[in-house]
């Protein structure tokens, strides 16, 4: 081997860098134990809210390490946490040099948002009333269902549809003052929709923009956020987020802050009496109808004074509470003392009470100087039963004289009486239309609302006269954290469109502990049982291979920490995966060398012609499971992403530890005087003189394949298969007890709730998963806390006694009890993800077919490797079909499927391709051979590689599904129908199909010569 000198500086510079990425996690780790410790002595497990307590604490101890300096000199540095020697680390180095941990290892949340196009093009055309306009919009939201274009496409096309001689760039669409300077009356549709384009990609942008901002201030390690196409959607990563519903909360809110003057109390308060003694009025006549007999008892307000008939009203519902539904129907539970506060409602009545304040026959009694009275509830407390209403100034345009436009600055502060406010800086515009207002105001009395997407969050009076350069601070009933993250919204500006999270998953804490401890036990025995194999099969040779491995290993963690990329299960799954076929390499060459060593050969020439035989091998069966790995990291996202990630890193180190690193160790041995046989006394001739006669019995494996394919399609076109919320759109959550469940009674409790619910066992008796698609249309955060309350109460015989639905939401604490995940995928990206799984599938397909076809120059060779891939497909689809309804764990069909395919398919395609490399040699090297000769040798000289590949695969993969995540079983399982139907069709199926195409199109002879041809280039 030529140039070992700076192969050995490669592989050392390679691990030594290794080691050195790694040690930030080490030390990470250590850091972080140290906070959980803290925590614990801190928090005592007696009090409530106990584990979320601990969260706030262990974050608590890990900022102080960021924010805490030393004086080194003349300035302050951040304290020390990490002496390398040679180099010194604060905690925020160590924490962004350390191996990321995905959702599935570290808890936290993924979500998919969704920027509501719509709402940009109402924007666009300053919400229009043009009914062509309205109806395209309408039109189009119907085509989305069923499509795989964009939201912006299908308002095109169905503007076309309806449009007649309305054009686009009309005054009433996009021909309007605020686009003035770019669209003209006379351009066409065609310039008009490139100019929208251009403009809707700018405001997906800057949303993407503004939730970067948001998210890079929120605090979490690694956060991952990318834009998904040009189709609006944006994805969210952020591992160990414990705060789920802020996380929600915050990258949902618009941040559409609004100023507006209000109306006093006793201006308001005739229009909600007269609401009222209409409202009695309706109710009196209701009766009288329903029953004639009845004595209605006459109820009548003096209108002409206000003050005194609220008086009243109160009083009486004071003393007697049977009669509030007939004197006070609109719920009125107070009044404002002349203030801003116009009225004081039971939380639970706001959509009635704001249904029968907007009413059109009501409000056509308003006076005309109120006609655009806009009614805003405020901020309530979560310990409050009572919302207070406000009635702000509106006009026809429903434009606020001051918007959040204009705020250059916020941050959290203090008001007055110590609670937590929002201090904010406006612009100089902002500053002078705020000065102006502050001084109407304060001439007048008057009150100034402070609005913020929809809700008053103070409405004060200026006292001191007008506030000038541009100052003011938002007030009002929240929390600290809410106060934080709200100047966090604001400083980094608002969405230009509502956003909706389509897709969610999240993981609980505790469950990425499990993970992480299942996927290390699997790892460990995988990798033991491996390194004994390649010892026990190959002796000596065995332990170079098993250097070379653990090299191989470190250089896998170490390229995922150096490229920051993120370490999740799947993720795990495929370096171990890694494992087992990482060895195929060093299989193939001490095969050929044992091989050159049987035909009489010396050792170290052996060991050179074994090592270049077997190099086309390699390389073809390497690049096509390597193209179905690059197909699935295209198409896939978030833990799929993962997986294709730590299979593309597994196939480069693996060539260049098994090519290179094994290379130096025989050859370092074999120039000390090493004797090396490659192989044991047990091993030695073992698969030796293998002669069958495979191709005689092709018509017999034809038949008995012939039987699973027929079987499985009647399962798939009767039964069908599992799909999972990734194809269907739902909500799903894996719920764990404390005791076993009965999944009949569960899901009987649950059909009563939700009308329709899934429930199947996952991983013990105590666990369940749930799924269901009860309001699986409105993706809004209020739905997803409604699904989740609906399951609490519903579940709650079944909790432990006294457990909180916080405590059921966290999943946590000692026992571990309530939600450890939950996922949420609206019906849109579900048809969206089923199609693009399709396209991955036919996709890789197509990449093999191509492939094999330039490597081999024959389509038959293509023929026989696709029909074997189609063929095991087949049968595991069957498979999953025959099976699903009585498999003791979660067999759906979603992303997570479609990967063990793929990575089905890359394996199958290993196998056939060795056999394909061995049939083109013996073309070359034996031309006096028949076509059957050759085939059937270049099987049988196979064979021992084939199965000593698929046994080590094989056990790997069972290790991982005995002691593994049980999230992962369904994948593990499909990956061991996978390997043993792939190792079967490889022999059985695509060879056979290559050798009866081109037998029966007569070019044997032509293919044999045209390998030779091929082989001489070479």
């Amino acid at each position: 081997m030529q140039n070992k000198g700076i192969i050995k500086l490669f592989a050392l510079l390679f691990g030594l860098v290794s080691i050195y990425q790694l040690s930030f996690t080490f030390k990470a780790n250590q850091l972080e134990d140290t906070a959980k410790e803290a925590a614990i002595a801190k928090i005592a497990d007696t009090e409530d809210d106990y584990q979320s307590k601990r969260n706030i604490e262990e974050v608590r101890y890990l900022d102080s390490l960021k924010t805490t300096k030393i004086k080194v000199g003349d300035k302050f540095e951040p304290i020390e946490v990490y002496n390398l020697g040679f180099a010194k680390y604060s905690y925020t180095e160590v924490e962004n040099n350390a191996m990321n941990l995905g959702l599935d290892l570290k808890g936290g949340i993924n979500v998919i948002l969704q920027i509501s196009v719509r709402d940009i093009l109402k924007g666009l055309a300053n919400n229009s009333k043009d009914p062509i306009f309205n109806k395209a919009l309408d039109d189009a939201e119907e085509l989305q269902k069923d499509a795989q274009e964009s939201y912006l496409e299908s308002f095109f096309r169905a503007f076309d549809a309806i449009k007649g001689d309305t054009k686009l760039a009309s005054p009433d669409i996009f021909a309007n003052r605020t686009l003035s300077d770019e669209i003209k009356f006379d351009m066409s549709d065609n310039e008009v929709k490139s100019i929208i384009e251009t403009k809707i990609d700018e405001s997906i942008v800057s949303a993407f923009e503004v939730l970067r901002k948001r998210i890079d201030k929120f605090g979490v390690t690694s956060p991952n956020i990318q834009r998904l196409g040009n189709s609006g959607r944006i994805l969210l990563e952020l591992p160990g987020a414990k705060d789920i519903e802020r996380v929600k909360d915050l990258v949902t809110k618009t941040a559409q802050l609004q100023f507006w003057e209000t109306y006093k109390t006793q201006e308001v308060l005739p229009y909600l009496m007269q609401v009222n003694q209409t409202l009695v009025e309706e109710n009196k006549a209701k009766e009288a109808k329903e029953s004639k007999n009845d004595a209605i008892a006459e109820t009548t307000v003096d209108q002409d004074s206000t003050s005194s008939a609220i008086d009243d009203l109160t009083g009486q519902i004071e003393s007697d509470s049977t009669n509030v539904a007939d004197l006070n129907p609109l719920g009125i539970q107070g009044y404002g003392n002349g203030g801003s506060v116009v009225g004081m409602f039971l939380a639970k009545d706001k959509e009635k009470v704001m249904a029968h304040l907007n009413a059109p026959k009501n409000r056509a009694s308003l006076p005309a100087e109120m006609r655009y009275v806009k009614f805003v509830w405020g901020i309530q407390t979560e310990d409050s039963e009572y919302s207070e209403l406000y009635a702000i100034k509106g006009n026809r345009d429903g434009v606020p004289e001051l918007s959040g436009a204009v705020i250059t600055d916020a941050r959290q502060d203090y008001d007055q009486v110590s609670r937590p406010a929002v201090s904010m800086q406006m612009n100089a515009k902002g500053a002078k239309i705020w000065e102006e207002m502050t001084k109407k105001a304060y001439e007048t009395q008057g009150y100034i609302a402070i609005v913020l997407d929809n809700i008053v969050y103070s409405a004060p009076s200026v006292s001191t006269g007008p506030i000038a350069g541009g100052n003011s601070q938002i007030s009002g009933a929240f929390s600290l954290t809410e106060a934080v993250d709200l100047a966090n919204v604001l400083r980094a500006g608002k969405l230009p469109a509502s956003a909706q999270i389509v897709q969610a998953d999240e993981v609980g804490p505790s469950l990425g502990q499990e993970a992480i401890d299942s996927g290390m036990k699997s790892f460990v025995i995988a990798l033991a049982f491996v390194l004994l194999w390649m010892l026990f099969y190959y002796g000596k040779a065995g332990g170079f291979a098993d250097i070379a491995l653990l090299l191989n290993i470190l250089l896998i963690f170490g390229v995922l920490a150096s490229l920051g990329a993120v370490l999740t299960l799947p993720g795990i799954a495929g370096i171990v995966l890694t494992i087992g076929i990482s060895v195929d390499a060093n299989v193939l060459i001490f095969e050929r060398i044992r091989e050159e060593l049987a035909k009489g050969k010396s050792q170290k020439e052996s060991i050179k012609d074994g090592f270049s035989n077997a190099l086309s091998s390699i390389l073809d069966a390497n690049i096509t499971t390597g193209l179905t790995a690059l197909i699935l990291f295209v198409f896939g996202t978030g833990p799929i992403k993962g997986f294709a990630t730590t299979l593309i890193i597994g196939i480069l180190t693996s060539l260049f530890t098994a090519i290179f690193i094994t290379r130096l160790l025989v050859d370092w041995y074999i120039n000390r005087g090493g004797k090396l046989d490659f192989s044991t006394g047990l091993t030695k001739n073992l698969f030796t003189n293998v002669n069958i006669d495979f191709l005689k019995k092709r018509k017999i494996a034809y038949a008995i394949s012939a039987v699973f394919i027929v079987a499985s399609l009647g399962s798939l076109f009767t039964t069908g298969l599992d799909q999972g919320i990734d194809f269907v759109g739902g909500r799903t959550y894996q719920i764990r007890f404390d005791q076993d469940m009965s999944v009949e009674e569960v899901k009987n409790d649950l059909h009563n709730v939700f009308e329709s619910a899934e429930v199947k066992t996952i991983g013990g008796p105590n666990q369940l998963k749930i799924s269901t698609k009860y309001l699986v249309e409105d993706t809004s955060v209020e739905a997803d806390e409604k699904v989740q309350s609906m399951l609490f109460t519903a579940l709650q015989k079944y909790l432990p006694e006294g457990i909180t639905y916080e405590e059921f939401l966290d999943g946590s604490g000692d026992k571990k009890i309530g939600k450890m995940l939950s996922s949420k995928v609206s019906p849109t990206i579900a048809d969206d993800i089923k199609k693009s799984s399709i396209w991955a599938i036919l996709g890789s397909l197509v990449v093999v077919f191509l492939y094999i076809l330039l490597r081999f120059k024959k389509w038959q060779f293509s023929l026989g490797a696709v029909a074997a891939v189609f063929h095991d497909v087949l049968i595991l689809l069957g498979i999953y079909s025959l099976t699903w309804r009585f498999m003791p764990f979660s067999m759906e069909i979603d992303q997570t499927f479609i990967a063990a395919i793929l990575t089905v398919i890359g394996y199958s395609l290993n196998d056939t391709v060795v056999v394909f490399d061995r049939i083109r040699e013996y073309f070359n090297e034996n031309l006096g051979w028949n076509f059957d000769t050759t085939i059937n040798k270049s099987i049988n000289s196979t064979i021992s590689r084939t199965l000593n590949t698929s046994l080590t695969t094989l056990v790997v993969l069972l290790a991982m599904f005995l002691f593994g995540a049980d999230s992962l079983k369904d994948l593990l399982f499909a990956l061991i129908v996978g390997v043993i139907v792939g190792t079967y069709s490889s022999v059985f199926i695509a060879t056979p199909i290559m050798y009866d195409t081109a037998k029966k199109g007569n070019v044997t002879d032509a293919l044999k010569n045209k390998v030779k041809e091929d082989v001489e280039e070479a």
